[in-house]
């Protein structure tokens, strides 16, 4: 019976995405639905999905068991298997549990944020087909099938970033993050293609390509760890694949909130924790990771202190986390990834969606400045996104600081002292630019009186559960120097290549040492933005503001080429060869066809005479070869 249960998981939200798209076309039908139709369906089936998983969490707790489902067969030729079959072990229902969890909590915020939208029915049959897809994702049972859910969440971004289509900078953000992301899925194709073959396996499941991977060279394991790694580049925002992260928040601030905390861009991550038996074999490739997620949260970090739009910044802010993240897994410890991506999902969730009330209490004004120029008085709001901020920065004890305190102990006890250090100075940088944004948000002197908004409680109650998870969620992994038992560490156990075995003192130094870090930005922060003049504001300008300009680069190296030989091909050689040569072609065949229809005259007698000229031919012929 449990086993049966796994797939529930995915097919509340699959069938709540079919039950509200068809509920949206009786709507359009000009059959005028209620919202809260569409808000029952699309809320209550991701809390169907949570209570299934927890069931299933709470049954391996008890019994330390395993559950797998077979669907059917999907395809079976020569000696590729696939099957439909979903995996539910300690990595899969540990992502099922937040993802649920989160991404129900922000169902029941944009039920609020997206009230009297036209298209309130369509976005929630889009949200709830999101979230399915990356059930699909995080349960699958082998790679085929983890793709499909893979493409899954990229399709659903694509819809919902350009949900306003009718604006057309909301659907170049889109075909941006669609085209960026297909780039690395043909890498993450190259590379499963690349270990089916190594293998030469008739079962692609995990459990198959784990038992074989002994089997396979060194050489294709790591071609094809490369490979898979750059689709975790586009999907998780890593340098250089990251480009469409930013612009994604054309999109409405929900699915933003999803995004980044509970669905795409953990799927890289996620990914590569699944692959661990692969990775853990190659350090050539771990180390890869590793320094690709330090130089991307580095990156991303430095390019967050100059931005002005408030949604950009935590765009930001969330490739950079990714980037630890990355550190982490890259290193061999993934349970101390995913703790961090754990962790993540309620900071992360909670400033946007708290930065989504701003949004709607200014009318929808993003430029940090702005806001602060006609600041509302959001106490909820204001208290939770300072909960978050803190989160983020890694001060103790929010959950934010035992994640990326791990990490950072990680990067230094394998010696990786430059990693280290560009994450603690990453650290620094994050502390800085989030309590700038906080400051000048919430703090900075404005010289008038902010009225007070009412907050819809879907949107705050949601908000304070967040804030208990960005609070809490941390002790679960409560380091044993601090006398906790490492829960997530233990559940995750079978994963790590890699354990933390430093002395108490090197832990304690070290987490002085970030914890100093921290504050000292937080520090410089307040002392040049809690009075700044927000209507003297700083504009997004010189290399760090303009990004360093990698937009621009990439448009002169990839787009501008593209689109010169695409016009090349189309005016020159479709238009003047192609069409040209068929076109001839075609005028030739007509001129020939009408000599021969001059022959097709329907006079019988010239049908005769040629008989008899072709008679006589061949009577000729023969007399001549055959001597009659």
């Amino acid at each position: 019976m449990s086993t049966s249960l796994l797939v529930w998981i995915i097919l509340a939200p699959l069938l709540g995405a079919l039950a509200n798209t068809f509920l949206y076309f009786y709507h359009i039908k000009k059959h005028k639905v209620s919202e809260i139709y569409f808000a029952l369906i699309g809320t209550i089936t991701p809390l169907i999905s949570f209570l299934i998983t927890l069931n299933l969490f709470l049954q391996m707790l008890e019994e330390k068991i395993i559950f797998k489902q077979h669907i059917f067969t999907w395809l079976s030729v020569d000696k590729l298997n696939i099957e439909m079959s979903f995996l539910g072990d300690n990595l899969s229902i540990f992502m099922s549990m937040f993802v649920t969890f989160v991404g129900w909590l922000i169902h029941i915020y944009a039920i609020g944020y997206m009230k009297n939208d036209d298209g309130f029915g369509k976005f929630f049959a889009y949200f709830n087909l999101f979230l399915a897809s990356m059930l699909i994702l995080v349960l699958a049972d082998n790679p085929i099938i983890l793709f499909i859910g893979w493409e899954g969440v990229g399709v659903c971004s694509y819809l919902l970033i350009k949900f306003y289509y009718g604006n057309k900078e909301n659907v170049l953000a889109a075909n941006k993050a669609f085209i960026v992301n297909r780039i690395g899925d043909f890498g993450f194709l190259l590379g499963v293609v690349t270990l089916f073959f190594a293998l030469g396996q008739i079962d692609l499941s995990f459990g198959t390509i784990e038992a074989n991977i002994e089997n396979v060279s060194k050489e294709l394991l790591i071609i094809s760890g490369f490979l898979l790694f750059v689709g975790a580049m586009g999907k998780s925002a890593q340098i250089p694949l990251y480009v469409w992260l930013p612009d994604a928040m054309a999109g409405p601030t929900p699915i933003s909130a999803l995004i980044h905390a509970a669905t795409m861009v953990t799927a890289g991550v996620y990914m590569v924790a699944r692959f661990h038996f692969l990775y853990s074999g190659i350090e050539e490739i771990g180390l890869f990771i590793a320094y690709i997620g330090a130089f991307s949260a580095l990156f991303a970090a430095i390019i967050a202190t100059r931005q002005t739009d408030i949604k950009k910044i935590l765009a930001y802010s969330t490739m950079s986390q990714l980037g630890y993240m990355f550190i982490a897994v890259g290193l061999g410890f993934y349970s101390t990834g995913l703790f961090h991506v754990f962790t993540h999902a309620f900071f992360k969730a909670m400033l946007f969606m708290g930065a989504g009330g701003i949004i709607i209490a200014l009318h929808h004004e993003q430029n940090i400045f702005k806001i602060a120029q006609h600041r509302a008085n959001l106490p909820i709001i204001g208290m939770t996104f300072l909960i978050g901020v803190i989160a983020i920065s890694g001060i103790p004890p929010f959950s934010g600081f035992f994640s990326k305190d791990a990490i950072l102990a990680a990067a230094f006890q394998e010696g990786q002292y430059l990693i280290w250090a560009i994450a603690l100075f990453t650290a620094f940088l994050t502390a800085f630019y989030m309590f700038r944004m906080y400051f000048i948000v919430f703090v900075a002197p404005n010289h008038h009186s902010s009225d007070y908004i009412y907050t819809s409680k879907t949107i705050t109650l949601p908000l304070f559960i967040l804030a208990i998870g960005a609070i809490g969620a941390g002790f679960l992994n409560l380091p044993s120097v601090l006398g906790g038992n490492h829960f997530i560490d233990t559940w995750l156990g079978n994963l790590n290549s890699k354990h933390i075995h430093l002395d108490h003192m090197t832990e304690y130094v070290l987490m002085a040492i970030s914890v100093i870090v921290a504050m000292t930005g937080i520090m410089l922060a307040y002392s040049k933005y809690s009075n700044f003049d927000v209507f003297k504001p700083e504009n997004e300008t010189g290399f760090i503001g303009n990004k360093f300009y990698i937009d621009e680069i990439y448009d002169s190296l990839f787009v501008q080429p593209t689109k010169a030989i695409s016009t090349f091909i189309d005016k020159i050689v479709d238009t003047k060869i192609i069409d040209a040569f068929i076109m001839y072609s075609s005028i030739t065949f007509i001129n020939i066809g009408k000599k021969v229809a001059m022959i097709q005259n329907a006079n019988v007698r010239f049908y005769a005479a040629f008989m008899l000229v072709g008679m006589t031919c061949i009577f000729v012929y023969l007399y001549i070869t055959l001597g009659l």
